[in-house]
C-alpha cells in the first residue's frame, strides 16, 4: 500500500465557532475535540466560544508557564476534573493542590523511584512475553480483535506487575481492569449544555454506572493492598514503598489514602500508555514504510536476540515514532485549571471561576509553532530538526512541578513494546468506518479499532 509522505492521520476538521459547537453537541458523548474552533489553533489566548462561566484556551508558551508553574496556586486543577475523579481517587495527588499536594508528593517520591527503568524492565518483558503469545495465537486463528483493548490489557498488566507484583491474570487484577474500562468509557461523557450554561463550581451528579465502577475498583485495590499489609508480608514494589512512606511527623497514608494514591498510579500508569500505543499501532498499520524503518533499526541495533534496556536506549527512530504519535495524539488532551480570582493573563482579562484550558492537543497542532502541524512525521524529532522546536510547545506529559513523573517509564515502555511487537507481527486494520479521535479521560478513538495480525516471515 502506498501512502503519501504528507499523510495526515484522523483529526476533526477545524471550523468556525458555531458549527464546531453544533458538531460537538450532536456527536456521541460530547466530543470536546469537535468543539474546538479553527481560531483555537492560531491564537495565543482567547475564548472557547461562549459559556456562562467563561472558558479560555491558553496557547502562548509564556502564559502556559504562568498558569502551570509561576502562578499555579491561583490556577488549581479545575472543579470539573476534581468532581469527575473524586469517587475513584479522592483528594489524591493527581487532583489535590497546595500543602496537601506537597505532602503527598513528598511521600510518594521515594516510591516512584521504584519505577526506575532498570527495576521495571523485568515486568515489561514478562508482560510482553504473554502479549506476544496471545497475538501469536490470534494470528494462527486469523482472529480479529480490539486494538484498544489489547493495548489497555498489556499496559495494565505491566503496571500491575510493577505496583503489586502480580499479573493481570489474577482474578482481582482482572476485575480491576474491567471496572477501569467501564469507568474510562463512562466518566468522560461530557454534557455540552452543562459545560456552556452551568456556573463555575457547579457539581453535576455522577452516573450510577460510574459510581458502581469506582466502588468496585476501590474494593479490589483494597484487596491487593491488604496482601501487602498483612504481618510478615515481604514485597519490593511500588505498593510496599507507598505503605512505608512517612512524612516529617512520622505519619504515613491511611488505608483510604493508600487506595487513593495507588488508584492514581494504576489509572495514570496504564491508561495514558494504552492511549498512546493504540494510536502508534494504528498509524503503523497504515504506514508500512515506517514499519520497515523500525525493523531495519531493530535489526541493526539488536540483531535477532532479546531486546534489552541497553538496546532500547539506542532505538532512536522507534522512540521518535512514539514522540510524534503523542504530539498528534497526546494522552492527556486537556489540562483544565480554574481561576480562583479575577486576574489578567497578559492583556487578556480572566474572570473569577473561569475555566482556563491548556491543551496539549491544541499546542501540538498550533500553526505558529509547528510546520505542517497535522502531518505525521517522526523525523521532526531527529537531532538536526528537533533544535527548531520552540521551548514550551511540546508537553505530552505536562509541564512544571506536576509534570508526569512516569514520563521516562512510559517512553521506555512504549519503545520496547513497539520494537518487540513490530519485529514479530504485521498489524492490519479491519475496522469498518472512519477512525476519529475523541477526548475522553485520554485521547482515544471514538470507536474501537479492530485489527488482525500475521507473523513476520523469516
Amino acid at each position: 500500500m502506498s501512502v503519501s509522505p504528507w499523510f495526515e492521520p484522523p483529526h476533526p476538521r477545524a471550523r468556525s465557532a458555531l458549527p464546531s459547537l453544533v458538531r460537538a453537541m450532536v456527536r456521541d458523548g460530547g466530543d470536546l475535540l469537535s468543539l474546538l474552533p479553527a481560531q483555537a489553533y492560531r491564537m495565543g489566548i482567547g475564548p472557547l466560544g461562549w459559556s456562562r462561566r467563561s472558558t479560555i484556551v491558553v496557547n502562548s508558551p509564556d502564559l502556559v508557564r504562568r498558569v502551570l508553574i509561576d502562578d499555579r496556586e491561583r490556577f488549581p486543577k479545575s472543579d470539573l476534573m476534581v468532581n469527575a475523579l473524586d469517587p475513584l481517587i479522592g483528594n489524591s495527588m493527581f487532583v489535590s493542590d497546595g500543602d496537601t499536594w506537597l505532602r503527598q508528593r513528598r511521600l510518594m517520591d521515594p516510591s516512584l523511584s521504584q519505577m526506575r527503568i532498570d527495576r521495571a524492565m523485568p515486568a515489561m518483558q514478562a508482560s510482553l512475553d504473554d502479549a506476544e503469545q496471545e497475538l501469536g495465537d490470534r494470528a494462527d486463528r486469523n482472529e480479529s480483535f480490539s486494538l484498544d483493548l489489547a493495548m489497555s490489557h498489556l499496559t495494565a498488566d505491566i503496571i500491575c506487575r510493577t505496583v503489586f507484583s502480580t499479573s493481570l491474570k489474577s482474578q482481582t487484577t482482572h476485575e480491576v481492569f474491567e471496572a477501569f474500562s467501564i469507568f474510562e468509557r463512562s466518566v468522560a461523557q461530557v454534557n455540552i449544555l452543562r459545560l456552556i450554561f452551568d456556573p463555575a463550581w457547579t457539581k453535576p451528579p455522577q452516573r450510577p454506572d460510574v459510581l458502581a465502577a469506582c466502588a468496585s475498583i476501590r474494593n479490589h485495590l483494597g484487596e491487593l493492598l491488604d496482601t501487602h499489609l498483612v504481618k510478615g508480608a515481604d514485597f519490593d514494589d511500588i505498593a510496599a514503598a507507598v505503605i512505608a512512606a512517612r512524612d516529617e511527623c512520622g505519619q504515613g497514608f491511611s488505608r483510604d489514602e493508600l487506595i487513593d494514591q495507588l488508584g492514581v498510579l494504576f489509572l495514570a500508569g496504564h491508561e495514558t500508555s494504552a492511549s498512546a500505543l493504540t494510536w502508534v499501532f494504528y498509524l503503523l498499520a497504515i504506514r508500512p514504510e515506517l514499519v520497515q524503518r523500525i525493523r531495519t533499526e531493530v535489526k541493526a541495533v539488536v540483531g535477532d536476540g532479546p531486546i534489552g534496556l541497553e538496546h532500547v536506549k539506542r532505538l532512536s527512530f522507534v522512540r521518535n515514532v512514539f514522540r510524534e504519535t503523542v504530539r498528534l495524539y497526546p494522552p492527556i488532551t486537556f489540562l483544565p485549571r480554574v481561576a480562583l480570582e479575577s486576574t489578567r493573563l497578559g492583556d487578556y482579562p480572566v474572570k473569577r471561576g473561569a475555566l482556563v484550558i491548556v491543551s496539549p492537543w491544541v499546542m501540538h497542532r498550533h500553526t505558529q509553532y509547528w510546520r505542517d502541524p497535522h502531518r505525521f512525521d517522526p523525523d521532526r524529532f531527529s537531532p538536526e530538526r528537533e533544535v527548531a522546536i520552540q521551548a514550551g510547545t511540546y508537553l505530552p506529559f505536562g509541564l512544571g512541578p506536576r509534570v508526569c513523573s512516569g514520563a521516562a517509564f512510559a517512553t521506555v515502555e512504549a519503545t520496547l513494546v513497539i520494537a518487540r511487537l513490530i519485529r514479530d507481527f504485521n498489524f492490519e486494520v479491519v475496522s469498518r468506518g472512519a477512525v476519529r479521535p475523541a477526548a475522553r479521560l485520554t485521547t482515544r478513538p471514538a470507536h474501537q479499532i479492530v485489527c488482525r495480525v500475521t507473523r513476520v516471515k523469516g
